[in-house]
């Protein structure tokens, strides 16, 4: 499991005095700034975060060490990181989306079907993109209990129930 997590990134600069617009992956926005310091992917660079306000699109913040709006904008883009023991433990039931990434996916007669490439959220619940030998297109598969019975972290698969795909018989 990953030493940090990828929590939020910063969208750019929001007004003149350095204040940056971030964009939270928390499940509560606004616990971001509970988790610092947060730390650039390289690690080359730690945050305190001090949230601001709301802003369109995210959160106002302030952080430690950007004092100007060119010293925000020559961070947009720049992704958050936490260190993992700073992160609440979660229920059996969910999970930190970097830990499922890369883990090997099988249908419930324990043939393959490929590993997990991403995991988006467009609101209406969790897709798994999966990637595996000889398919065309990625498998997406609603990341739900129906289509998902296990995930198994130690063991580092998932058993999903996909549905019958055009061209299978």
């Amino acid at each position: 499991m990953p030493e940090r997590i990828c929590v939020g990134a910063i969208a750019g600069a929001f007004g003149v005095w350095g204040e940056v617009r971030l964009k939270s992956f928390t499940s509560q926005p606004n616990d971001i700034a509970a988790y610092g310091p947060l730390w650039s992917e390289d690690g080359t660079r730690s945050f305190t975060v001090r949230l601001t306000r709301p802003v369109t699109g995210g959160l106002g913040a302030r952080l430690s060490g950007v004092d100007t709006r060119e010293a925000a904008d020559a961070l947009k883009g720049v992704t958050l990181w936490a260190d993992r023991d700073r992160l609440p433990s979660l229920p059996d039931d969910e999970f930190y989306h970097t830990d499922l990434i890369g883990l090997s996916v099988y249908d419930t007669g324990g043939a393959p079907i490929g590993k997990v490439h991403a995991i988006y959220d467009h609101g209406a619940g969790d897709i798994l993109e999966i990637l595996g030998p000889g398919r065309r297109q990625p498998l997406l598969l609603p990341f739900t209990r129906a289509f998902v019975p296990t995930v198994d972290l130690s063991a580092g698969r998932i058993v999903a129930d996909p549905p019958e795909e055009e061209g299978d018989a």
